[in-house]
């Protein structure tokens, strides 16, 4: 059994979960533009350095607070 965790939930069509399989995460992407994509990260940092990359506050509707509160969740998984 795997641990699933929601980092965000906008609405039925923007969200970002984690998975926790093991010594993987799986973090899917869902996007009313992009649809669904699935990354795999070996490690934690490599995650969060994916989130820092891949994110900016522009993508948040609360801006540079929902930023904050997304990598915290994903630092906290």
């Amino acid at each position: 059994m795997f641990a699933k965790h929601t980092v965000y939930k906008h609405d039925n069509y923007n969200m970002l979960t984690v998975e926790v399989q093991g010594k993987t995460l799986v973090v899917r992407e869902i996007s009313d533009q992009w649809g669904e994509t699935c990354h795999k990260f070996l490690s934690r940092p490599e995650m969060i350095h994916w989130a820092e990359q891949r994110f900016a506050p522009e993508d948040f509707p609360n801006g540079e607070e929902g930023l904050r509160q997304t990598l915290e969740t994903l630092k906290s998984i």
